[in-house]
């Protein structure tokens, strides 16, 4: 799933840059949900399903959940509107992934402390520490990715590397993670996990298949690379025409 939604972010970050301008930005919001939604918050609950604790139940808090996922679609659009503006800045491209890469790291650990649990949580500080610098290593990795790379081949290549570094950053955080449960089962608040599933399917599903629906019926990027040099010729034979009088008869 991460790979998956990091292609079609890729795909959809590549015609961005080659539109450009208001609709180039349109592009760049549906990429912020593909990779964002599909790429990063979804490939984290679903690991998060086969997380489980001998002796305890987990639920989930509905709303600490679903503002994880908030979170991650608006770090990624910040951090690809902040990359797309600086284009070949360095500076502009490492702000982008210090800004998503934390913000994927607050996505992570608002998340796990979504989980309800009869038990107590702590956390190893330098194995979260490691964990969020893996975080903003794959975002700035990922801003780059998105700035340069084209065709399907390196698109391909590309999102399997994004997978395997969101992949990475998120179980590296869950190894910092300890539980110590309850002698006795307690209440435990929250849904079932089973209770976000068909939700979740349902949502990624309409979400995803409408981006590749406008991937696929939006121009090629052969065609739109035609077209924009069509345009630079357009323009460069009106900017040599000789100036005519209002009867077509060149002046001077």
């Amino acid at each position: 799933m991460s790979s998956v939604g990091s292609m079609l972010g890729l795909l959809l970050t590549s015609r961005a840059r080659l539109i450009g301008g208001r609709e180039g930005r349109y592009w760049l919001v549906g990429a912020a949900f593909a990779i964002g939604g599909t790429g990063i918050w979804t490939m984290h609950f679903i690991a998060m399903l086969g997380f489980s604790v001998s002796g305890s139940v987990i639920r989930y808090d509905v709303p600490m959940t679903a503002a994880s996922a908030l979170i991650a679609v608006t770090v990624v659009g910040m951090g690809l509107f902040l990359a797309s503006y600086g284009g070949e800045r360095l500076g502009f491209l490492l702000g982008g992934g210090v800004l998503t890469g934390c913000g994927v790291a607050s996505m992570h650990y608002l998340g796990m402390a979504a989980m309800n649990m009869s038990g107590n949580v702590s956390y190893d500080p330098v194995v979260v520490a490691i964990s969020v610098l893996i975080a903003v290593a794959a975002a700035t990795v990922a801003l780059w990715f998105t700035l340069r790379v084209s065709g399907a081949l390196r698109i391909g290549g590309a999102a399997l590397v994004m997978g395997v570094a969101v992949s990475g950053m998120h179980y590296t955080g869950m190894y910092s993670m300890s539980v110590a449960t309850h002698s006795e089962m307690v209440p435990v608040p929250g849904a079932k996990s089973i209770d976000f599933l068909l939700p979740l399917i349902v949502g990624i599903s309409v979400i995803t298949v409408g981006l590749l629906l406008a991937v696929v019926l939006s121009p090629s990027e052969k065609e739109l690379r035609s077209e924009a040099e069509f345009r630079e010729r357009l323009r460069g034979r009106d900017e040599g025409a000789p100036e005519v009088d209002l009867f077509g008869t060149p002046r001077g």
